[in-house]
């Protein structure tokens, strides 16, 4: 993770180590691999629950630009809650600004949807088409955008700056 770089004072001398904190560590820090968290799946009535499906998440964080990717595989023994379907990010969002991902839902059908993050949130809101045959966006949930069972998946990718 990148630190804030230090103010250097006129006529100071930088060292090997200052060099190596300040220029190498922070170059290192933008081509580093990604770091992998478990994001948190949950319904705004009542929560699914995962059971053998996975989720997986990884994100890249430079500087207070964080770039995600969610994958979430739905097991033969997952249930589904319900109310809207709510993912969890690894940092808390900016105060300000708009932030929009990608979404993408394969099951009997695949539809493109969006993970909306509101401002200072921690998670983010999945939205797809109400059913298939229309184009207006709703809360993706047990039933929407299609009816949800083993082997469906749902692919998130997003860039969104955060809080700190």
């Amino acid at each position: 993770m990148t630190t804030i770089p230090r103010t250097w004072a006129s006529g100071e001398v930088p060292t090997g180590t200052d060099f190596n904190t300040e220029v190498r560590d922070q170059f290192n820090s933008i081509f580093a691999a990604w770091t992998p968290y478990t994001p948190a799946w949950t319904g705004q009535t009542t929560n699914p629950v995962l059971n053998n499906g996975t989720i997986s998440g990884r994100y890249l964080k430079v500087g207070r630009t964080c770039h995600i990717q969610i994958e979430l595989l739905m097991g033969s023994t997952t249930t589904y809650g319900s109310g809207g379907w709510v993912l969890s990010l690894p940092f808390a969002a900016s105060a300000t600004g708009n932030r929009i991902g990608l979404a993408h839902a394969f099951q009997s059908a695949r539809v493109q949807g969006q993970l909306v993050v509101a401002p200072s949130a921690s998670t983010g809101l999945l939205f797809f088409p109400a059913t298939t045959s229309v184009s207006f966006l709703s809360l993706a949930t047990a039933t929407a955008p299609v009816t949800w069972a083993a082997g469906g998946r749902i692919y998130v990718s997003m860039t969104y700056e955060t809080a700190t």
